[in-house]
């Protein structure tokens, strides 16, 4: 299974080491050509509005979105999230993302980089998770078909919707590749699976 890391900007090296130890061949992903040779996509935390020029100049924004519309695997941690959403609040004019996940996100909604923090969250099919939270976002509203995995459950925004999935789109605030606790990264593996099986 070949799971590619959008590698343009952002903790692009985390998520490629996390899924390599859930034994999957990951692989970073910087031009079209090499979209083409994966079967599922991670969206790495870094500066949402940079991964959006970038994805612009590298021509991998409507590539990206089409693969999304036929039912590629996605998962956005962090500014990840941010550019798997139909609508960001908070975002620049011009900010472009990949419109994969019915919902809206407000960006830095916790605060500057000096209010990042760490805290539980409880995450259906996965359990308690301990959270690494920086500059992060949350979910402000969603879709009809979109589930709500997790909420921040104490302390700074606490209620608020920090995992989402929508079929085979899947969205935290945080950065689970930073904690070494691999069961985000494998539980997207599964939806992978699940989504080449039903091929």
């Amino acid at each position: 299974m070949n799971i590619g890391v959008l590698a343009l900007q952002g903790d692009v090296r985390e998520h490629l080491t996390a899924l390599a130890e859930s034994d999957v061949l990951a692989r970073p992903i910087r031009r079209p050509e090499e979209l083409a040779d994966v079967e599922a996509l991670v969206i790495p935390g870094g500066e949402s509005t940079a991964i959006s020029n970038l994805a612009v100049s590298f021509g991998l924004l409507d590539p990206i979105r089409k693969r999304i519309a036929d039912g590629m695997p996605v998962y956005g941690s962090c500014a990840g999230m941010i550019m798997l959403a139909s609508a960001i609040l908070d975002g620049r004019p011009d900010q472009e993302s990949f419109h994969g996940i019915d919902m809206t996100v407000r960006r830095n909604a916790f605060g500057r980089q000096v209010d990042s923090f760490e805290g539980d969250v409880t995450i259906d099919d996965i359990g308690d998770f301990h959270a690494v939270f920086i500059r992060a976002p949350w979910v402000e509203e969603i879709g009809d078909d979109v589930r709500v995995l997790g909420r921040v459950k104490d302390g700074p925004g606490a209620g608020r919707i920090v995992a989402v999935r929508q079929g085979n789109l899947l969205a935290t605030a945080f950065h689970p590749e930073l904690t070494g606790d691999l069961r985000v990264h494998r539980y997207f593996v599964e939806m992978v699976r699940q989504a080449a099986d039903a091929q």
